[in-house]
């Protein structure tokens, strides 16, 4: 193969944080097509399998530390990210994302959540009987029953504010998040709207831009 033809590498950075119930996963990556990405759950390891023509296929596994219950795990795919959550199989906090199980430690899972660990649950069509309105209602009620922790925390407390604002405030955000490359997020729309909004990173840190 020529050179010319070598493609490069996919750089697929991600990170995770945690409720009681569930671990999510976030995955950047840009511009992914619904169709070149796939996504399976088994009860102790993901598997993420992108593909883009200009890259070289992309495969990222997580051997989990703890169990969870692939039936009840999903993933969503936006132009910037994919974002896998996972149902954990007990309320344990994890201290880390991947490592050994101690089995010692952990509960049987269900017949029922296990059944399938090796397909992925995104294509329900695939599964007969299995009534997913059911596990999405199932996800959304725990969702909203959890406590959210962290940047979780921060980021519905933003969209509250958003949703609930004149405006002056939807403006100010929107305005003051896009021009400080999302290290800014102010509701002053009179002090906003006079000039541009510089970019302020947390101390320590150093802003990147993603390259395109």
């Amino acid at each position: 193969m020529s050179e010319d033809n070598v493609r490069p590498k996919l750089q697929a950075k991600h990170d995770w944080y945690q409720t009681e119930t569930a671990v999510v996963i976030t995955v950047l990556v840009k511009n992914v097509k619904q169709e070149k990405l796939r996504v399976n759950f088994s009860d102790s390891k993901v598997t993420v399998d992108i593909q883009m023509p200009e890259f070289e296929e992309c495969n990222l596994s997580f051997n989990l530390s703890h169990r969870i219950v692939p039936d009840q795990c999903c993933f969503k795919l936006t132009p910037s990210k994919i974002e896998i959550k996972l149902k954990k199989a007990e309320g344990l906090r994890w201290e880390k994302l991947e490592g050994a199980i101690k089995e010692t430690t952990v509960k049987a899972i269900p017949q029922s959540s296990s059944a399938n660990l090796n397909g992925p649950p995104s294509y329900p069509t695939s599964k007969i009987g299995k009534d997913w309105s059911k596990v999405e209602r199932d996800i959304k009620k725990q969702e909203e029953e959890e406590k959210p922790e962290g940047e979780e925390a921060l980021n519905k407390l933003f969209q509250e504010i958003y949703s609930k604002g004149s405006e002056d405030i939807k403006r100010a955000m929107n305005k003051s998040y896009m021009e400080s490359g999302g290290t800014v997020l102010s509701t002053n729309w009179e002090e906003i709207s006079k000039k541009k909004v510089d970019i302020k990173p947390p101390d320590g840190m150093e802003f990147k831009k993603w390259d395109s």
